[in-house]
Order: structure tokens, then C-alpha cells, then sequence
């Protein structure tokens, strides 16, 4: 019970702040001051609302006297509605903001990954990676910018070169398990499932409890084939089933399917011993889901079932 409370006090607060910043944002959006107040809290939240972020960074940015209160803060405010702008396709106001972080901070990194998000905007790609080449010859340790060269490839839809930034990414930063995800599905999208299989298997070990990985893992093994797979993959569908108290469709579709593709490879010879109580509890499971969930789908389910032998 004290578990629950706790896990709902952050969900709570979130929600609390995301109301405040609406209300900040009506507030300033409509002159009633509080500017500064939610653009700061747009930044702590990482609310992406560019289109508000430009109108009220910009209104701040051409009142003086106002600007010149935020002192050094209002560099962080040229740094905000620089990437707001970029957002919104004002390259105009971007170029103007990066070029006075410019002056005011001759040689910055964070000014530098500036001007090549700008390159970015634009389209101009060959430019963006010789800004970054630059940028990690002085630290090859930035994070930032080897995120934004792997965004670059995908962009550019060039995902073989998207898959190696990740990899030479994840040899710096390997324990970046949502770069070991990206990664997966980087080589799914390539089918090269023996190199999605082996990611999916890292964050397996490092968090063994996301049901999320366990059903992509299962996905891709049963893609791939073979008996092996099959019977690896339904084993890793049962655990998805397990982690969700079996609450998860795809997973009960995934044991149901696997249990037919290795009866057909197997000729019914082979059984696992806790097959048969595996399959027919997964097809109680959806059965029962569906008269709950969508009735009008029964008769669809049972017969797929019957067609699987599986009921």
C-alpha cells in the first residue's frame, strides 16, 4: 500500500506541473507576465512546445528592459528560442539568436552545436557533419553530438550508417540501454535479425524485468525461424505473460503462434511436456479477453484456434 502511494505521488506531481505550465502558458501568451516563469519550466520539463517557447522567448527577447533583468539568464533565453525557432522553421530568428551567442561566446562547444543544428534545419547535411567532426575532434566524449550524427543518417534515410554512429556510439557509451533499442530496431528495419536478437538480449540482462524487451526479443526469434527460435521465442512470449499478469494480447497470440509453427515443424512429434497446458491456457486467456473486450471477434478467435488445433 505505502509502495502504491509512493509510485503515485511523482504522477501526481507531473501532472500538477504540466497543468501549471498550461496555465503559465495561457497567462503569458495573453501579457499577464510569467514569461520567464514558463520558459523555465518548459526547459525543467522538457515540454517541447516550440511554437509558445518562439512567441514568448521572442516577445522577452524585444522588450530591453526586460531582457536586461534576466542578466546572464538571458543567454539560456537566446539558446531556447534559437532551437524554438529551428523548430518552427523560423531559420531567420535562429541565425539572428546564434549569431549573438556567437559574439558573446567566441569559440563555445554549446554555441557550435548550435550553429550545426542550424546546418541540420536547413537541410545542408554535409555541413552539419563537418560541424560535429570538429566539434569532436576537441571532445570525442560528446554525447550530444554523436546523437545528432546517428539523427543525421536517419534522416537522410540511411540507416546502414545510422546502425554504425550507434554502434561506435554504444562502444563509448555502452551502458545507454535506449541507444541498445534504437539500435535493435535499426537492424530490424534492415532485417538483419541476428544483430537485433543480440541487442535485445543486452537489455535483457541489464533490465531482465521490461516485458517490453522480452516480447520484442520473442518477435524477432519467431521472424527468424527455425525450431530453435521458435521454442525460444514462445518461451520469452510466456515470460512477457508472466511479467504483465497476463494481460498481454500479443503475448497469448505469440505463445499460440509459436506452438503451431513448431507443431508443423515438428510433425506433432516432440511435444514439450508443458506445452500443451501453455497453449491451452493462452487460448482460454484471449478467448476470454475477447468476450469481454470485443464479443463481436469470438467466432473470428475460435476458429483461428481450431485452424491452430490449439482448442
Amino acid at each position: 500500500m505505502a509502495a502504491a502511494t509512493a509510485a503515485a505521488v511523482p504522477a501526481a506531481t507531473a501532472a500538477e506541473e504540466e497543468a501549471r505550465l498550461l496555465r503559465l502558458e495561457e497567462q503569458a501568451e495573453h501579457g499577464g507576465g510569467g514569461a520567464w516563469e514558463y520558459l523555465c519550466l518548459a526547459r525543467r520539463l522538457r515540454a517541447r512546445r516550440p511554437a509558445h517557447a518562439l512567441r514568448v522567448g521572442l516577445a522577452l527577447l524585444n522588450d530591453a528592459s526586460a531582457r536586461s533583468r534576466l542578466a546572464s539568464e538571458q543567454w539560456t533565453l537566446y539558446e531556447q528560442v534559437a532551437v524554438a525557432a529551428m523548430d518552427c522553421q523560423r531559420l531567420d530568428v535562429a541565425k539572428d539568436c546564434i549569431g549573438v551567442l556567437s559574439k558573446q561566446f567566441p569559440g563555445s562547444t554549446r554555441v557550435a552545436r548550435l550553429e550545426a543544428l542550424l546546418f541540420e534545419a536547413k537541410g545542408e547535411w554535409a555541413e552539419a557533419e563537418r560541424a560535429y567532426a570538429l566539434i569532436l575532434e576537441n571532445n570525442p566524449f560528446d554525447q550530444i553530438v554523436h546523437k545528432r550524427k546517428i539523427a543525421i543518417a536517419k534522416a537522410q534515410g540511411d540507416m546502414s550508417l545510422a546502425a554504425d554512429y550507434l554502434n561506435k556510439y554504444l562502444e563509448l557509451f555502452m551502458a545507454d540501454h535506449d541507444a541498445w533499442r534504437e539500435l535493435a530496431e535499426t537492424y530490424v528495419s534492415l532485417q538483419m535479425y541476428k544483430q537485433a536478437a543480440f541487442c535485445y538480449e543486452e537489455l535483457i540482462l541489464a533490465h531482465p524485468t521490461i516485458p517490453l524487451y522480452h516480447i520484442a526479443y520473442a518477435e524477432v526469434l519467431y521472424t527468424m525461424g527455425g525450431l530453435e527460435n521458435l521454442q525460444t521465442a514462445k518461451k520469452y512470449y510466456a515470460s512477457t505473460i508472466q511479467l504483465t499478469g497476463g494481460k498481454n494480447t500479443r503475448a497469448l497470440f505469440g505463445v499460440c503462434l509459436c506452438t503451431s509453427a513448431i507443431n508443423q515443424l515438428t510433425k506433432g512429434r516432440n511435444k514439450e511436456e508443458d506445452g500443451s497446458e501453455l497453449q491451452s491456457l493462452a487460448a482460454e486467456a484471449l478467448l476470454k479477453h475477447y468476450k469481454q473486450k470485443a464479443p463481436s471477434k469470438v467466432p473470428l478467435i475460435s476458429s483461428m484456434l481450431k485452424n491452430m488445433k490449439l482448442s
